[in-house]
């Protein structure tokens, strides 16, 4: 665990707010970094490591205080579904390596590097539960010694699977933050993206020591009503990135994407609610994380 760590964890206590990137992925796929089917952008790292540097550094530039790698499709059973599982520890690697590294050149030593995991599967191809498990343990462990400051647990949409990913990352011994993504279904209801309730997904971490929660690639009209869940269940800090447009493999569509006046209306509007981080997720650019920057108090 970092001094950084530590730093924000401290102003997080005394009810200080955080800035966090963009998508990283949908802004490198502007920048014409290749799609790959089922598995995104997960070979950013190995075919244009300068973009994905530049990405983040630009983010840094415009106020983001944590920056993710781009390993959201990184994972062992993703890379194995498209003939790519020999690249499992480079991409992991680099991809954090390419965070600290635009840290390094915006001269910012108080922006954290968070690893982002998660069990989403782009083929419905699922690992055993005990595959699952090294997986994770192996990915956080290379995410540690390439110098990730947290783990971000990324869309979150099962329990059992999040559970083993909450267990397997925290060997690693950084903090391990959750982030849930979620639909409202016909009753009202705000559901994680595999069915269960938010509710659920939020009592079965209650005695697991997650420092923090956010709800993150969830449309921004269903937000306030998983803030409304968080209230009633969760004391820790609260953080929000939404997503605007929809994915469409290998590539996300940037249609009717929320304009950066309209997220950031949105965004006071969460923080007024309590919520201390913000950023965005697929679909929020650059754009976005500037008029974040440059109109609220974070």
């Amino acid at each position: 665990m970092t001094n950084r760590y530590d730093v924000l964890m401290e102003r997080l206590s005394r009810g200080g707010r955080l800035l966090i990137d963009g998508a990283t992925g949908t802004e490198i796929e502007r920048r014409g970094v290749p799609m790959i089917e089922n598995a995104w952008n997960g070979g950013g790292a190995l075919t244009d490591p300068d973009i994905v540097r530049q990405v983040h550094e630009d983010y840094i530039r415009h106020g983001a205080q944590l920056i993710i790698s781009n390993t959201f499709s990184t994972a062992r059973h993703v890379l194995e579904d498209v003939g790519l599982s020999d690249q499992f520890e480079f991409l992991n690697r680099r991809s954090v390596e390419l965070a600290c590294e635009a840290r390094e050149n915006m001269n910012a030593p108080h922006v954290l590097v968070a690893g982002g995991i998660t069990h989403w599967s782009f083929t419905g191809n699922d690992p055993s539960n005990d595959q699952l498990r090294k997986n994770v343990t192996d990915q956080a462990a290379i995410m540690a010694a390439a110098g990730a400051d947290i783990i971000m647990l990324e869309m979150m949409a099962d329990i059992e699977r999040l559970l083993i990913l909450l267990d397997a990352s925290q060997q690693s011994g950084l903090p391990v933050w959750v982030g849930f993504s979620c639909q409202i279904d016909g009753q009202g209801v705000v559901r994680l993206l595999d069915g269960p309730t938010l509710a659920e997904g939020i009592a079965a971490i209650q005695a697991k020591k997650v420092p923090l929660v956010s709800i993150m690639h969830t449309e921004v009209d269903d937000i306030d009503a998983c803030l409304d869940v968080l209230a009633g269940s969760w004391s820790g800090p609260i953080g929000v990135y939404a997503h605007s447009g929809h994915f469409v493999d290998p590539n996300w569509i940037f249609n009717d994407t929320i304009s950066p006046e309209d997220y950031t209306a949105a965004a006071g509007r969460w923080l007024d609610r309590g919520v201390q981080i913000i950023g965005g997720c697929c679909g929020i650019g650059i754009e976005h994380i500037a008029h974040l920057s440059e109109n609220l108090s974070l």
